[in-house]
Order: structure tokens, then sequence, then C-alpha cells
């Protein structure tokens, strides 16, 4: 069934095709993603889209640098413990919110807490699931001001961890604190375009259901820098839409062009199509708890049958990696036992639209020759992950971007105990014990090393079936300046717009 939305957004892609032909304002560059944030409230959001946007109007304790790696952000400094079990960051002087009021080390702690508390927070745990008491809070069992966090002077913040977690000052890359000040005024209307107030380089100043307008933030600690004085950001769902419009003039940045498209774009855009490496898998997630899976042996009959050169060729122009590995660059060899596969009954396949439906399609084909049958259901990714998380399939196909972050934790952690992944019937004590072993590891070679441990578990196991690891594609127009060839441009506050080509 066609939502409204569906609907709206469609209808907006129309008429801004059609009347959006003059001359693109120089002092506004033009968005064009797939949908927009479900809410600006980084403790609400759940969205892909959400995400990237909180990159431009929030600002992190750290910082994403230009090249994707760790920057100083609203901390100028941080350093650990001896033990590990304690981080002191050190705030930036002069720090004020957008309306102009003080930004201490108060309100962080205080945005700490909330972002923990079930009662004000849709976020899982996920970046402070080591710190002291988080847990018991999150399980509405403690406070939250029993989480291990303090103010004590206005520019110290220190986090007290239950265990060591080397990777601590990367994760703070996306916590944003919140106004304390208007959230206490006004709930959480405080993102409503009247109320919202920020740190980040952009400031909210129009929301609807198709459109953000983001003006520069004059108050950002590093607002001399920023060079683009406005963003529009439309929601055009349909990738073949998007691309068009794009084409014809209407968008100065697009994501995800159809897959199906990627050759003759590279082609006919030549720079302006770019591709990225980048963190993203696309796999299969076994339901465990259905008897007919439950054997890893079965599981791995599964996989081995599958063609991925043959779904990189037909549905990825040869663009993405095809792999037997959950990491890039890690060689896990299929088994080829190739072992008789008994299944009384059509497996269930649950996909979305659009390339994932030609993948199960294909896959069911490759399934068919070694006996199994299945059945496609295809649906809207909210209906997906409404019956993965009831646990209502046997077989989805899924994917996950996990946009600048390219350590393997980021790869590895979502099938963790907690991670947003871990809904599939999964549970093992030796994967989550070499997974917390490689959390606590602050030294890059050793951690990577431990990470590839705990993928080996998770692979012996076939807990996963992993298919593509897909690179991110971007049209970027000819007048936006300072992208990079190994970083995908999410970062827009170093981004510039000079005039268009005669």
């Amino acid at each position: 069934m066609l939502s409204r939305r569906t609907l709206l957004v469609a209808s907006s892609a129309t008429a801004l095709a059609a009347c959006s032909r003059s001359a693109p304002p120089a002092d506004l560059l033009r968005v064009a993603l797939s949908g927009l944030p479900d809410s600006l409230d980084p403790a609400r959001g759940e969205f892909a889209a959400a995400a990237l946007v909180y990159k431009q109007i929030h600002a992190g304790l750290t910082e994403y640098g230009p090249d994707g790696g760790l920057a100083p952000g609203l901390a100028e400094s941080w350093d650990v413990s001896e033990d590990g079990l304690s981080w002191t960051f050190r705030l930036r002087e002069g720090l004020v919110w957008s309306d102009g009021h003080p930004l201490t080390a108060e309100d962080v702690a205080w945005s700490a807490r909330r972002i923990v508390d079930p009662a004000e927070s849709f976020a899982i745990l996920g970046d402070f699931y080591a710190v002291a008491n988080a847990r018991a809070v999150h399980r509405g069992e403690r406070p939250s001001s029993a989480l291990g966090v303090e103010a004590p002077d206005d520019r110290t913040v220190i986090f007290r961890l239950d265990t060591p977690l080397g990777l601590f000052p990367i994760l703070m890359r996306e916590f944003y604190p919140f106004p304390r000040h208007v959230i206490e005024r006004v709930g959480l209307d405080w993102v409503r375009p009247e109320h919202i107030v920020t740190t980040g380089a952009y400031l909210m100043r129009e929301e609807s259901q198709l459109h953000l307008l983001m003006e520069k933030n004059p108050r950002f600690y590093d607002a001399g820098r920023v060079a683009i004085p406005a963003i529009r950001i439309d929601a055009v769902r349909d990738d073949s839409s998007r691309t068009r419009m794009f084409r014809a003039g209407d968008f100065d940045l697009a994501e995800n062009p159809p897959a199906n498209q990627i050759g003759f774009l590279r082609e006919r855009l030549g720079p302006r199509f770019q591709s990225f490496d980048a963190p993203i898998l696309r796999y299969l997630k076994p339901n465990h708890a259905r008897p007919e899976l439950a054997d890893p042996a079965v599981r791995k009959a599964l996989s081995d049958a599958i063609g991925r050169d043959f779904l990189n060729t037909s549905f990825f122009n040869g663009t993405a990696s095809p792999t037997h590995s959950v990491l890039r660059g890690t060689q896990w060899p299929p088994s080829r036992l190739n072992p008789p596969v008994r299944i009384n009954r059509p497996l269930e396949i649950r996909t979305t639209t659009g390339v994932n439906e030609q993948i199960a399609i294909a896959i069911a084909d490759d399934w068919n020759r070694i006996g199994v049958e299945t059945e496609l259901l295809v649906s809207y990714p909210t209906d997906l992950y409404q019956a993965v998380d009831a646990g209502d399939f046997d077989i989805a196909i899924a994917s996950y971007n996990r946009g600048l972050k390219a350590d393997p934790f980021f790869m590895l952690d979502p099938f963790a105990p907690g991670g947003f992944a871990d809904n599939f019937g999964f549970s093992d004590p030796d994967y989550a014990r070499l997974m917390q072993t490689a959390r606590e590891e602050s030294d890059p070679a050793r951690r990577g090393d431990a990470y590839r441990a705990a993928e080996h578990r998770l692979l012996d196991l076939q807990a996963v079936i992993p298919l593509l690891h897909d690179r991110a594609h971007w049209l970027v127009g000819e007048r936006l300046g300072g992208t990079r060839s190994d970083v995908q441009p999410m970062l827009w506050r170093d981004l510039s717009l000079s005039a268009p080509p005669a």
C-alpha cells in the first residue's frame, strides 16, 4: 500500500522538477536524500537520514576530521586514566549554544544522563554501554543520576567506565549534547524550528515532510571555516527520480543512484559520479530460532550455494565486492563441502522493493538448485524491520551503512549482544567474550587482531550470511567544491560552492 507520505514525496519531486530550472542560488547547497530524519532529536531519531543531518546541526564531544578520522569537537582535548576506566574531556573555552546561552560541562553530563534514560530516549545503549551504571539506568533499575559522569568544573567532563573502552573518544563523535535550558522549558518540542537550539555548523530554519532548510550558525565554534551559508534538503524517495532531477540541475548533491544505472551514470557523468569505499555490508539474516535454520551446517550450505559474483555483476555493475566476510579485507573462504540440505518446507525470504528484491529472486534460484524451495515476501522497510524484531521471518535481506565509521568495531558490533542488528536469535558466549576483549583494547593494531578473532567465531558459526560489500555512490554537482576522493561528502561544513561553469 502506498502511504500518504510516499505520495507527497513523489508529487514534490514532480513539482520540483517542473519549476526549478532557473539558475541555482549562489549561496544555497541543494541536497537530495531518499528520506528525511524521523526526529531531529538524537535521543529519538533512528533513520539513517537522521544520522546524516545530525552531523550538520549538532556538534559532537569529539568530531570527524576532514579525512573521516578523529578530531577535536566541543572538547579540545581528552585523556584516559592508567587503568583505562576514566576518560576526561576538556571543553573549548567560550562555547555557547546557537541562542548565545553558555554551554558548560554540566550540559554535557546532563545530556549523557538523558541519552541513557529510557523515559527520554529511544536510543539503545550503544556508545554508552561501558559507562558505569549505564545498563542499570537503561533498564530502569537506577535513576539517570547514577550514571558514571560528572562535571567538576565548567570545562571538564569525566566519564567513569565499568570496563576499559579504548574506542571511547571515537564513539563520542556522535554524542551530541542537548540544550537543557530549552528542554526543561518546552520538553520534546525543543526540536521544532521555533525552539531548536544546537551547537553545530548549521541551524534548522524550516522543517516539513518534504524538505529541511538550514542556515549557517554564526555561534558555531569553527564558524569561520564554514563556507556555505544555507542548505536545503529535499526528500525524493525514488532513486531514479532523484537521479533524473540531479541530472536536470535541480540538486548539487544526491545520494544513492539506482544500482542498475551505475555503469551508465559513471560513463555519462564522469567526475560528477563519485564512488567510495565504505563500511557497508549487504547480508542475509537467518532466524536462528527456526528449527530448519538452527544448524550452522545448514546455514553454511545455504551460503555456499549463492552466486555472489552474479549478484555483483548483474545488480551493481561490478562495483561491489562479493564477500563471505563481515570485515573488508578479510579472506574467509566458503566451506565448499556441499552437504545435503533437507528443509521440509519453503523458506520465506523477506525483502524490500528495488535491488534487494532482485537479489532475493536470484538467491531463490540458487537455492532451488540445491533442493530448497522459497517464498518471497516483499514489503516496505518499516514492515520488514517490525517483522524481524518480532521474530516473524525465516531469512531477511539486510544491510547497514556505518557512514564515516571505518573502524572494524562498527562492522561487527551490530551483531554483539545489545547491538542494533542483534535481533535474529543469535547468542554465543565466545563471540560476546571476544568482542568485549576487542572493545577494551586501546592499541589499534591489537584491537584489529581481536576483532578479526571475533569475526572468525561469527563466521565459523555462519551466524549471518555476508553477500556484498557495497560502495557508496554520490552524485556531485560541478559547482560543489571541497569534496575528497577518499571520504563521502557527508560533512557539509567542509564543502564550498562556486558559480556553475558557463
